[in-house]
């Protein structure tokens, strides 16, 4: 009778919990993973060579602008490349967590990513191209997270960190805008 009260305790079946978790070769991802655990991890890959792209563009911009008005800018750059290369890792480490491969293939970078390099010469034009990947980068997040909804908390919450960084990153592009 004690096992039997420990077995449905508080509403749950502690046993079939037990039973489920047994399974050691899925890692993190349990029965209850309500996800399609593929399409989640398609999708964060394209989010990956997405971010990874942006350290890309943010790094060039970091690296080729110049000028003695512009320092305050590139420290900008600089710090929101590093941003964005913690979003890439967080994300493949996620992948990784669901038993997915993190894609990392250059040859296809470009091809999967949602926003676009930019090699622009002239300083408003790498702002404008910045504040488009990131407005491209926050509603790519905003759909993924629609998307999963509910079914997967842990890839959910990542993402809404990681979209509301973009949000300071496209609100940071807009104030180096000259009108």
């Amino acid at each position: 009778m004690e096992q039997a009260r420990h077995s449905l305790a508080h509403g749950f079946d502690i046993e079939a919990i037990r039973r489920a978790a047994a399974n050691l070769d899925d890692g993190p991802v349990t029965i209850g993973y309500a996800a399609d655990r593929e399409a989640v991890i398609a999708m964060l890959n394209d989010a990956l060579a997405t971010e990874l792209l942006c350290v890309l563009r943010y790094k060039r911009h970091y690296y080729t602008v110049s000028g003695p008005n512009n320092g305050q800018l590139k420290a900008e750059f600089l710090e929101h490349a590093q941003q964005e290369q913690e979003h890439a890792d967080r994300i493949a480490e996620r992948i990784v967590q669901l038993n997915g491969s993190p894609n990392f293939n250059p040859a296809t970078l470009t091809a999967r990513s949602h926003a676009e390099y930019d090699e622009s010469d002239d300083v408003q034009a790498m702002v404008r191209a910045d504040l488009i990947a990131e407005r491209v980068a926050i509603e790519s997040y905003r759909q993924m997270i629609q998307a999963i909804g509910d079914k997967d908390p842990t890839t959910r919450q990542m993402l809404v960190e990681i979209l509301a960084v973009e949000e300071e990153h496209a609100d940071d592009m807009r104030d180096f805008l000259v009108p």
